[in-house]
């Protein structure tokens, strides 16, 4: 079993930046791969990236591409989502999940609660 908190999100304005966090219970944390996700309000669930256990593969959805960055400490049990350049479509509800391992979000196991983002224009 596998339990996330995240935390980090707020109201900023377009052009500025944010980290996510992430922390994770277990002594597994570092053989799972981790994965950011983001829902809006009335929109489905969407891969925002992803990092592999090593944190030597990383992969990322188009529209965050040049502007986020996943990374992961497993001697703390966390990973990290670093948001620059916010633009206002990337306003949602930021989750962490584990268990999975690609862009699929019903391919993960474990969740956190979320934590908002609002990027104001």
């Amino acid at each position: 079993q596998v339990q996330l908190v995240e935390s980090g999100g707020g109201l900023v304005q377009a052009g500025d930046s944010l980290r996510l966090s992430c922390v994770a219970s277990g002594r597994t944390f570092s053989s799972y791969p981790m994965g950011w996700f983001r829902q809006a309000p009335g929109k489905e669930r969407e891969f925002v990236a992803v990092i592999w256990v090593s944190g030597g593969v990383r992969n990322y959805a188009d529209s965050v591409k040049g502007r986020f960055t996943i990374s992961r400490d497993n001697a703390n049990n966390t990973v990290y989502l670093q948001m620059n350049s916010l633009r206002p479509e990337d306003t949602a509800l930021y989750y962490c999940a584990a268990g999975g391992y690609g862009s699929v979000w019903v391919d993960y196991h474990y969740w956190g609660q979320g934590t908002q983002v609002t990027v104001s224009s």
